[in-house]
């Protein structure tokens, strides 16, 4: 039984990670916002893999997803700075989701994860940005280096609120498709999350 479960894990993660992988080729920016910063929605099969089977599963949906991404469209700076900043900020994403929805198993208790989610992610990421992803990226592809007041604008202006208003995006499609998939998902959780 054991070994069915394990084996049935193992094909959930690979679909959830297959379908991240064809949400992420979805990318749209947001105007206002600079054009580098695009919103995908591949979040959510992690979201579901971590609440359903646990925060491992989630975890590996987003490392799956990147690499597939990578492999399948490359980089411009022949580094994966962007996929490896992907990662990171879906893992501070959905981490404190699955802690907080594990503890309330409702509708209030997923938002409430994502509101927590949401605001690790976009304070985080900002941090991140400041201090390793955006110094990388500039570096591997050859740029002036933005730094100072320039930089914290960025992050300011740019990089907090766009997390911010992506979260709240995914927060609502969550919420709904919470609602619709609620049976599903307490029923996948009794199988791979049963002690």
């Amino acid at each position: 039984m054991k070994k069915n479960v394990k084996l049935q894990s193992y094909i959930t993660i690979g679909m959830l990670s297959s379908i991240s992988f064809l949400l992420m080729l979805f990318n749209f920016p947001i105007p206002p916002f600079p054009a580098f910063l695009e919103v995908d929605f591949s979040d959510m099969p992690a979201l579901l893999a971590a609440i359903t089977m646990g925060p491992v599963a989630g975890i590996l949906v987003e490392f799956f997803k990147n690499v597939l991404d990578w492999v399948f469209s490359g980089t411009p700076t022949g580094v994966p700075v962007g996929h490896i900043a992907n990662f990171v900020t879906g893992i501070l994403f959905i981490l404190p989701v699955s802690f907080v929805f594990n503890r309330s198993k409702t509708v209030k208790g997923l938002i409430g994860g994502l509101a927590v989610g949401t605001i690790i992610m976009a304070v985080g990421m900002s941090i991140l940005n400041y201090v390793v992803f955006l110094p990388m990226y500039t570096y591997f592809l050859g740029m002036e280096p933005v730094v100072g007041d320039s930089l914290y604008k960025m992050i300011v202006a740019g990089i907090l609120p766009f997390n911010i208003v992506k979260g709240i995006l995914i927060t609502i499609i969550m919420a709904l498709l919470f609602t619709t998939m609620r049976k599903w998902i307490i029923n996948q959780r009794s199988v791979y999350l049963t002690k």
